[in-house]
């Protein structure tokens, strides 16, 4: 395999992490026949086929499965290499990858405008997902350079995470809802009320069900939702009050079509962080973003809520 190409490598997983042809080709800004003959001159290298064609449906075989935990082990390698002769040449080029968990994104990019304004060298993209375990998964495989989420996962992963911002969660309900007239209504009054909610096992999920916890209360729960969207437009269906993060409904609020429920001890508070591994070597470009994050991220985002939030004349 000394005729291996770095080419090929990235043609390769690229391939396996879609499992499709023609995604990794345009992720790559190529066409579908130049990655398939990447793909076969790295066969030919190796000996044995890497994938598994059955019509459009593409598969690892097992040597593919073997072979791709190296290649992305060289591949991950070769970057922290990159970004260690770029720390020399100080130079702010290049792609920087961040991963978000999809509550971030109602926010980020406002950050990212700010960071591009200042680094106009740096091709920055977003691999957004509402799965923390592939958000770690893509972090722990050089994937992604940096991560942006809310309460860092514990466990195998050995991680550096700064927290750069609080962020409010809230109760919602739509307009005309009784709770409406009543000012700040006791915490208890939640158990007269269905909820629409987050899944088990997602971030806001955990925090709330820390608050209900602290309150002794169980509410019922009418609805378990992995969207905001769709946990917004149930609420304003009149499904239930709903428990959402504050960068998500923002707009609704402003318009009327969604109102806060100020129960006691709300908006619930909870971290942003940003994570990366703790033996990974930034280049500049992460550098940079993490400087803006942890030194003005509070106040950009705490001025977008504001400024969303203020009433229209």
């Amino acid at each position: 395999m000394k005729r291996v190409t770095f080419r090929q490598l990235r043609v390769f997983t690229e391939v396996a992490k879609h499992l499709s042809f023609s995604q990794a080709a345009e992720q790559l800004h190529l066409t579908p026949p130049a990655v398939t003959m990447q793909v076969k001159e790295l066969e030919g290298h190796v000996g044995m086929p890497l994938f598994e064609r059955q019509g459009r449906q593409v598969h690892l075989t097992m040597a593919g499965e073997y072979f791709l935990v190296y290649a992305k082990r060289l591949l991950s390698t070769l970057k922290d290499a990159d970004n260690v002769m770029a720390r020399f040449k100080r130079v702010e080029t290049g792609v920087l990858t961040i991963g978000l968990l999809s509550t971030a994104g109602y926010f980020l990019p406002a950050l990212l405008a700010r960071f591009q304004s200042e680094h106009p060298g740096v091709d920055v993209r977003l691999d957004v997902t509402r799965d923390l375990t592939k958000l770690m998964d893509r972090l722990h495989s050089n994937e992604i350079d940096l991560a942006v989420m809310g309460r860092p996962p514990k466990g195998e992963y050995a991680l550096r995470s700064e927290p750069f911002a609080g962020h409010p969660m809230v109760f919602v309900c739509p307009p005309g809802h009784p709770l409406l007239g009543v000012g700040h209504p006791p915490v208890d009054a939640l158990v007269h009320h269905p909820l629409v909610v987050r899944e088990l096992g997602s971030e806001v999920r955990h925090v709330l069900d820390n608050y209900l916890r602290e309150h002794r209360l169980a509410p019922r729960i009418a609805m378990e939702i992995p969207s905001n969207e769709t946990i917004k437009a149930s609420v304003m269906a009149g499904l239930g009050i709903g428990f959402i993060s504050l960068h998500a409904v923002v707009a609704e609020v402003r318009s009327g079509q969604l109102h806060l429920v100020e129960f006691e001890g709300t908006p619930v508070i909870r971290t942003w962080n940003i994570v990366h591994e703790a033996s990974k070597v930034l280049s500049p470009a992460a550098e940079a973003f993490r400087y803006l994050m942890l030194e003005h991220g509070e106040a950009l985002i705490g001025e977008q809520n504001a400024q969303l939030l203020t009433p229209k004349a």
